[in-house]
């Protein structure tokens, strides 16, 4: 019959049509998650605040409460920490009157509290703290687990003064007015979250769900119990029979909420597919007359393709349209047909049985006065048939999306993932569940997905999901609570830099010196670069195994530098003072020779990177060793001099040595020359320090009132004395007992690079021991010292890391992390990395308060040359210290400029300025 086939062919779906079902299907999902698209978006992308499936251990009572279409379900649920496999269950059924339902929304919730009161009371139950999930199956905007605005009513509900209101708070109003104070509702949830939390259970995680009909709710009028002394038959109430979905999204992409890290469940209200036109090319005449007829035409375009709710009237549409081109029951008045409803989807999914299906056919159109012929049936069957299978479809289009959607966000080759199932689409046909998952795998075949029919959604689910609320609830208390001490409030680092400040005072003192852990050691460096300096200049930056000779030529049109790298072989190191400076002059000479500049007496900066005190700009006599030097007879020298005497041992007679700086100064002089305004330097990589140009009047170890003199702080030291044991936190004292400078470098050890990961390791091993972290099992491998670098920290704490890429840093140290894991791990990670940034800014603050005050300036502007691989490397670190300095110094404007190559670089410069200053005062710059 070519009318039939027509029919057919209109509701079959080609692949390439479903293809781009898909394809649009993700496009309204993104718009749906984007700030800037959402208000316009048809698939809304709810966020739900549910952040985590059931890991098993969840137990106690809990309390539910299901709102449905005709009556209010309560559930006593007690989870037995065993996985959810046995959970117990009491619930009762109370009939709901018609006027409730298009009441005011007072008079509704006053009913499903004196539901809740009365169950209580039938169960006897007893006045301890009862958690409350309420099972809301309607759309809600949700700011919260435990709050949310409903955004329109819909399953003939129409109660007014409710929309736009916090439901649980209307809820949780009612109930107290019940005198139930020891009911709080903690969670809100719709069906299809809740049929993802029953199938997440027996240790096999389920991150989508997916309902397609109506749910059947296992409850009766009166009791039912499961896993107690009483138990009767269940009979099957309907909960929803439309379609939605639901899964476990990337926190960060979804905007409309507050969470940015973890994962959150997503309601995507995928019903409203097509509202805008996206699935014009599947609708027929008969969905067109289908809709016409609804309660509300235009909208939820994809639920009534898919829904149960619709089915029927479908099949109903097409039946009307085959008879009155005579392909249908020919001789029988049709009438009846136009009755809306005549015809349900349970009779429909009974049609098309493959056994049976001819024979329901008959009975079904014959209790309609039909009188269909064999061949009437068999159509019927047929059109039955393509109705639902197109339903199942385009359900596996949506779902394809969500799949490649998850694989994609999570920068997966392969996804492998359990999606919950429920409705009676689902439940009743066995073609129904064949299309679904053979289309989704054609769809979506870089995807594995698992079918898992779910069990009680509506009730068990909710329980569940409720009691996953309450375990992270209590174990953010007990994390927030191990974290409280990192979390420096603005008073305690406002506190922490006027420490700074006072111990920066007593360092600048000639009789108070003693007193400060700040050293404030004068560097006779007495101005920046003003950009004049010319000439050509030496550079030795010795600091390690390795050691460079560079020439920095300054000219007008800027910097050029030459520059190689020696070895200092480790016999060298260890041996004499003589044969180390020896070996450096020799390298001196061999790299002038390289350069052509051996009849030349260039002026030479020293970067030398280990304790010393200066006593001149071209002075400083070293107090210690380190970085496995132990060169022999020269602690308690003079570096520059060893340094000279050895040029007279070789007879190299053209070496000017006219400063020696550290690091640090040489960073502030490296960015001094690019901006003028540059007068701290700032180091926070392996270690950490600073220097600043300080007024020389208040600068009591040197003598001299006029003009001002870079200060290398030595901040590192900041709080040996114990002026900061209030922040000192119990990891800190840990990492500080085995380091080899016990109780020394205080401030270093909050901060620089050497040290942070080592405090994040202590924290995993407490949280470890707290059953917080990796479910409590053992982990040798994190007892190991330093085996968590901080280079971790700035990977892990990288914008944008999919948690994949966390678990694999996590994986790689032998810690088997779960995606929650991974999610805290980050968090103490950012945690420890915070702490020393808003640390870092407090040290900052008081110095450019300082040099305010003693400009006497109203607001000061001033630049801080940094480097260091901490500031450099770490995704977080330089926006965290810049933001909480702007909060404790808001009177500075301060620019952070990164260095280049400050020990090189920057020696050449101090050289280069000393030069022009002596040149400006008509004196020679020390030389011999």
């Amino acid at each position: 019959c070519p009318q039939v086939q027509r029919a057919l062919l209109a509701l079959t779906v080609p692949l390439e049509t479903l293809q781009a079902v898909k394809v649009r299907m993700l496009q309204a999902m993104r718009k749906g998650l984007s700030r800037e698209t959402h208000a316009q978006a048809k698939v809304r992308m709810l966020p739900t605040y549910i952040c985590s499936t059931p890991d098993g251990t969840e137990k106690g009572d809990i309390l539910v409460v299901e709102l449905c279409q005709s009556h209010v379900r309560t559930l006593w649920v007690t989870l037995l920490g065993d996985g959810n496999q046995s959970p117990q269950v009491l619930n009762k059924i109370f009939d709901m009157p018609r006027d409730i339902m298009q009441g005011k929304g007072e008079a509704l919730f006053d009913f499903v509290a004196q539901c809740v009161r009365q169950f209580l009371a039938g169960i006897n139950s007893p006045q301890q703290r009862l958690p409350l999930g309420f099972v809301f199956p309607f759309s809600c905007r949700q700011m919260e687990l435990d709050k949310a605005e409903l955004i329109s009513w819909s399953k003939g509900f129409t109660c007014s003064d409710v929309e736009g209101k916090d439901v649980v708070q209307l809820l949780q109003s009612a109930i107290n007015k019940q005198e139930l104070h020891h009911v709080d509702v903690v969670a809100l949830m719709n069906d299809t979250v809740g049929t993802m939390m029953t199938c997440s259970m027996g240790g096999k995680p389920c991150e989508v769900a997916l309902v397609v009909g109506e749910q059947q709710a296992p409850c009766m009028p009166g009791w039912w119990v499961l896993g107690g002394l009483r138990q009767c038959s269940p009979l099957s109430l309907p909960a929803d029979s439309g379609t939605n979905s639901c899964f476990m999204a990337e926190a960060q992409q979804v905007e409309m909420a507050k969470e940015t890290s973890g994962r959150m469940c997503v309601n995507t209200e995928w019903g409203y597919f097509g509202d805008d036109g996206a699935l014009n090319d599947v609708l027929t005449p008969y969905d067109q007359c289908m809709d016409q007829e609804s309660s509300n035409p235009g909208e939820k375009r994809f639920e009534k393709l898919v829904g149960s709710l619709y089915l029927g009237e479908i099949v109903r549409h097409v039946l009307i349209t085959l008879a009155a081109e005579k392909a249908l029951f020919i001789g029988s008045s049709v009438a009846i047909l136009r009755t809306k409803d005549v015809l349900k989807t349970q009779q429909v999914l009974e049609i098309i049985n493959n056994e049976e299906g001819m024979a329901k056919a008959r009975r079904a159109l014959e209790a309609l006065g039909l009188q269909p012929s064999e061949q009437d049936c068999c159509r019927v069957q047929q059109i039955c048939r393509a109705v639902v299978s197109r339903a199942a479809a385009l359900c596996a289009a949506g779902l394809a999306a969500i799949l490649s959607h998850i694989c994609q966000s999570r920068e997966l080759e392969q996804l492998m993932v359990n999606v919950g199932v429920d409705g009676e689409l689902y439940r009743g046909h066995t073609r129904f569940r064949e299309i679904l998952h053979s289309v989704t795998g054609l769809l979506a075949p870089e995807c594995m997905a698992t079918l898992v029919p779910s069990m009680d959604g509506t009730g068990r689910g909710a329980a569940v999901a409720t009691a996953v609320a309450l375990r992270l609830a209590a174990q953010r208390r007990e994390v927030d609570q191990l974290l409280a001490p990192l979390r420096l409030s603005r008073a305690d680092l406002e506190h922490v830099q006027a420490l700074m400040r006072r111990e920066m005072d007593l360092g600048l003192g000639r009789e108070s010196n003693a007193k400060s852990s700040i050293r404030m050691l004068p560097t006779y460096v007495r101005g920046t670069p003003d950009g004049t300096e010319r000439g050509e200049f030496l550079a030795l930056d010795l600091g390690g195994t390795n050691f460079r000779v560079l020439v920095v030529r300054v000219a007008l049109d800027g910097i050029h530098i030459a520059s190689e790298i020696y070895v200092i072989p480790t016999a060298i190191m260890q041996g004499t003072g003589e044969a180390l400076f020896d070996h450096i002059i020799q390298c001196i000479i061999d790299f002038q020779l390289k350069q052509d500049l051996m009849e030349q007496v260039l002026p030479l900066g020293f970067t030398f990177s280990f304790p010393c005190q200066q006593l001149g700009l071209d002075k400083a006599v070293l107090l210690s060793w380190t970085k496995g030097f132990s060169a022999s007879g020269c602690v308690g020298q003079d570096v520059v001099q060893l340094l000279r005497e050895a040029a007279q041992r070789k007879q190299h007679l053209g070496l000017k040595v006219v400063a020696v700086v550290n690091d640090t100064v040489g960073t502030m002089m490296s960015c001094g020359y690019d901006d003028p305004k540059c007068e701290i330097g700032l180091i926070v990589g392996t270690g950490t320090n600073a220097c600043y140009m300080e007024e020389m009047q208040n600068v009591g170890t040197v003598e001299g009132e006029q003009g001002r003199m870079c200060i290398n702080m030595e901040w590192g030291a900041f709080g040996d004395n114990g002026c900061l044991d209030d922040i000192f936190t119990d990891f800190d004292r840990l990492v500080d007992e085995k380091t080899i400078n016990v109780g020394k470098q205080r401030f270093e050890k909050l901060i620089s690079g050497m040290y942070l990961g080592e405090i994040v390791r202590h924290i995993l091993l407490s949280l470890v021991e707290k059953q917080l972290l990796f479910r409590g099992k053992p982990c040798p491998k994190l007892q190991t010292r330093d085996i968590f670098q901080t280079k971790f920290l700035s990977s892990i704490e990288i914008d944008g890391l999919a948690l994949r890429q966390v678990r694999a840093i996590l994986q790689d140290l032998e810690l088997q992390a779960s995606f929650e894991d991974s999610v805290l791990v980050r968090e103490v990670c950012q945690t420890v990395s915070q702490r020393a940034a808003h640390l870092c800014a407090a040290g900052l603050a008081a110095v450019v308060e300082k040099m305010r005050e003693n400009r006497g300036l109203a607001r000061l502007a001033v630049t801080v040359g940094v480097d260091g691989t901490l500031y450099k490397m770490h995704p977080r670190f330089s926006q965290h210290l810049q933001q909480m300095l702007r909060d404790l110094a808001p009177k500075c404007t301060v620019t952070f400029l990164p260095s280049e190559d400050g020990s090189g670089k920057g020696a050449a410069l101090v050289a280069a300025v000393a030069c022009h200053m002596a040149k400006s005062q008509g004196e020679p710059p020390s030389t011999q």
